[in-house]
């Protein structure tokens, strides 16, 4: 087994986790990706593993315009409901629907089927400004 040769403390909390080098992530935990000025943004594999097994994503934003670190939507797991903070400002234009039915694709594949948002960007420049894969994998060790 893998953890026999490390103790337990020594081990870096992100050792098993995916950290995709092309998206850019927030210090609240979501990951977003830039094509133009269209933005898909989603939960990193941290938050989805901190929050454990996810039951029901509510988005009702849809066409609005909100700013950066605004609540865009929640989303609910066994035992907690966290907030969903907009990575950069703009207008939020559709909510992934396989999530009604499938929430649990947030868990099995955050960065793939798993995605929330998408999501017009008022100034793309600002996602560059944004956490890199390595700055972000930094924060959660």
């Amino acid at each position: 087994m893998y953890f026999q040769h490390f103790p337990l403390g020594l081990l870096s909390k992100s050792a098993n986790m995916n950290f995709p080098a092309h998206l850019r992530y927030t210090k609240d935990h979501e990951w977003i990706s830039l094509d133009g000025n269209v933005a898909t943004i989603g939960i990193t594999d941290y938050a989805q593993r901190e929050l454990g097994d996810i039951v029901f994503v509510e988005v009702e934003t849809i066409g609005k315009e909100l700013g950066a670190g605004d609540v865009f939507g929640t989303v609910e797991a066994v035992k907690t409901v966290s907030d969903l903070f907009l990575p950069v400002a703009g207008t939020i234009t559709e909510l992934n629907p396989d999530l009604k039915n499938m929430p649990e694709s947030v868990n099995n594949d955050p960065y793939g089927k798993g995605w929330m948002v998408k999501m017009t960007v008022n100034d793309p420049a600002a996602v560059a400004a944004l956490m890199d894969a390595a700055a972000y994998k930094a924060l959660v060790d």
